[in-house]
Order: C-alpha cells, then sequence, then structure tokens
C-alpha cells in the first residue's frame, strides 16, 4: 500500500502548526502551539487530560476551527482547504465509530463509497483492509458483535480506505487489553512502513516509546518540551547506576558501605534483591566517578555495571508535574470541555 500520491509539495512537514489557538469561553485549550512533524514519522503528543490534545487533533482534521494561527497538513490549509484535506487524512478517535448495525465488510464499503471511490475500488479495499486486519472470518457479522480490539481494528482500517498521507490517531487503545493493544501497534507500525505519516496522542509511555519518533509535551493549552525520545530523558537530567554484583550476598553490605561513603547529594542506595542489583541515582558525572571507584577500591567483583536514562513516565513527571495515567472509562477532559461548548 502506498501513501496517497496527490498530495501537494511545498510544505516543510507533513503537519505544520504554527501559533494555534482555541479558545472555550475563558478557557485556552490552545495557547500558541508550535508543531512540525516530518514526513513518514509518528509525532507521539504527550500531556495530562486537559492539555488540548484533542482539540488540536480536531483542528488539524477540520472538525474545529482555531480562533488563531495557522496550520497546514498534507500541504493543505486547515482553514481554507478543508475539503481537500479531508481527502488525504485520516483519523481515529477513542472510541470506535463503526455503524455497529453494519457487518464490516459494509462499513469499510460505505466509507469509501463516501471518498468518491469507484464501486470496484471500493470492494477491493474493503476486502484487503479486512484481510490485513485479520477480520476476513467476520466481514459479515454486524461491528455489534465484535469484541473491543475488533472494533478498534475496524476503526483503523476505515481510517486507511482512502490511501492517507496522514492519519491521526486520538488515544487509539485506550480501554484495550494489552495483547489488542499489540496487535494495534504492529498495524500503526505497518501503515508507517508505507509512508504514512502519523500523530499520536497518548497517556500510554509505553505506546509512545514503542511507536513515537518524537514527542511534543503540551500543558494547559502550551508546549512545553519536544525532540527525540532520548534528548528528553537527558534533557530531565539524571540517570541510574546498576550494579550488579558477582555475588547476591555482596548486595547489601555494598548498599551499606556506599550510603556510608557521604558523597555529596548522593540519594540513598535502592536494592533490587529479585534482579540482583543495586540502583544509585546519580547527578553528575563527579558522583559517578566516586562510586566506581569506591566500588573498585572494595575490591568487590562485579557481573555488571550500567546506567539507564529516566523512564518516560519520570520525564512526563517532571516536565508537567502530574504522573502520566490512562483512564479505561473516563471520558478525557478534552473531551468533556468540548462537549460543554
Amino acid at each position: 500500500m502506498k501513501r496517497n500520491d496527490n498530495t501537494p509539495g511545498g510544505a516543510s512537514g507533513a503537519v505544520s502548526v504554527r501559533g494555534m489557538v482555541k479558545h472555550y469561553g475563558e478557557t485556552k485549550a490552545l495557547d500558541g502551539v508550535d508543531l512540525e512533524v516530518r514526513e513518514g514519522t509518528v509525532m507521539g503528543v504527550l500531556g495530562p487530560n486537559g492539555a488540548g490534545k484533542t482539540t488540536l487533533v480536531r483542528i488539524l482534521s477540520t472538525l474545529l476551527t482555531p480562533d488563531s494561527g495557522q496550520a497546514t497538513v498534507a500541504g493543505y490549509d486547515v482553514v481554507r482547504q478543508p475539503r481537500q484535506l479531508r481527502r488525504v487524512i485520516g483519523l481515529t478517535g477513542q472510541y470506535a465509530s463503526v455503524d455497529e448495525k453494519l457487518p464490516g465488510w459494509e462499513n469499510l464499503y460505505l466509507i469509501g463509497r463516501l471518498l468518491d471511490l469507484p464501486r470496484k475500488e471500493a470492494r477491493r479495499r474493503a476486502d484487503e483492509l479486512l484481510e490485513r486486519f485479520s477480520l476476513t472470518e467476520a466481514a459479515k457479522r454486524p461491528a455489534s458483535t465484535y469484541s473491543g480490539g475488533m472494533r478498534r481494528r475496524l476503526d483503523l482500517a476505515a481510517s486507511m480506505i482512502g490511501r492517507p498521507a496522514v492519519l491521526f490517531l486520538d488515544e487509539p487503545t485506550t480501554g484495550l487489553d494489552p495483547r489488542t493493544r499489540n496487535e494495534v501497534w504492529d498495524e500503526v507500525k505497518a501503515m508507517v512502513g508505507d509512508g504514512v505519516t502519523v500523530l499520536l496522542t497518548t497517556q500510554y509511555m509505553e505506546e509512545a516509546e514503542q511507536l513515537a519518533s518524537e514527542l511534543t509535551v503540551v500543558d494547559r493549552g502550551k508546549v512545553i518540551a519536544g525532540g527525540g525520545i532520548d534528548e528528553l530523558k537527558a534533557r530531565v537530567g539524571g540517570r541510574t547506576l546498576r550494579i550488579r554484583p558477582a555475588d547476591a550476598l555482596e548486595l547489601r553490605p555494598l548498599a551499606g558501605y556506599l550510603d556510608d561513603l557521604g558523597i555529596t547529594g548522593l540519594a540513598s542506595t535502592t536494592v533490587d534483591a529479585e534482579a540482583g542489583t543495586l540502583l544509585v541515582p546519580v547527578l553528575s558525572d563527579e558522583q559517578l566517578t566516586a562510586i566506581v571507584g569506591a566500588v573498585t577500591a572494595r575490591g568487590v567483583t562485579l557481573a555488571s555495571i550500567t546506567t539507564e536514562l529516566p523512564s518516560l513516565d519520570e520525564v512526563f513527571l517532571s516536565l508537567t508535574g502530574h504522573r502520566a495515567s490512562a483512564p479505561q472509562d473516563a471520558v478525557p477532559a478534552d473531551d468533556r470541555e468540548e462537549v460543554a461548548v
């Protein structure tokens, strides 16, 4: 499957946003957002509930009009060229939007015809996507009989009918079990392999690490950080030194020894008995050098010693002041705000 070939050239990125603002009464859902997504990549947009993620997706997919700012998607202006833009994008929201009364095949065929595909092409695409998303055996069953994971796969298939150049995924795996979530991730990776550009909003840190090439973190309508995953981890600062003695009996004596050294600013050593390692948070190269030197001086034989960057969840907490969460049933605050308007 190839990317839509009718995409106009000239844009600096598949998605380009400058100074985007959207108000709901006194609330600024978006407050001057800038964003650039390179073609053929996955941009992960992270943020707590109410940060403005869904508002951004709805503007970029022409479902909302911004108060100010500019944005292009696949070379089309989201305000001035909505009809052209809708032909080159796909959108999958937090909840499956297929018609539950129709069989899976008819859902896909209908969407193909609405996108002005010829009947023959709409049939072929429906058959092709049902096979790709492992839904062929359920093709003639009403979507209401599908499991949650099957509906999500059907929803993704529907978003791909028109061979979109850009796909918007707004918390696509909310409420899915781990196995089905992995299946969705595999399909998204396959889409990107076909050249599709993806903008993904999520609160699952594992999902962001699995799929995203780059991340943008938003909070209270503003972009507060952006870049590659390792870049953001390094920006937050701090590393963890993981020490594995060859003899597990050395774990607790070595932990006590390191804690008694009195190295300035060094946090307490944590013993992970199950893994057979010591975890020592370090904030500077000087602390790292002092610890390694102390272990060497003590004459402990080591099986391994490694340094680890902070987890993405720790990065999220540091940047936003909130721990990442992924509510399974509640409607996100982005949606609650917009439904009320």
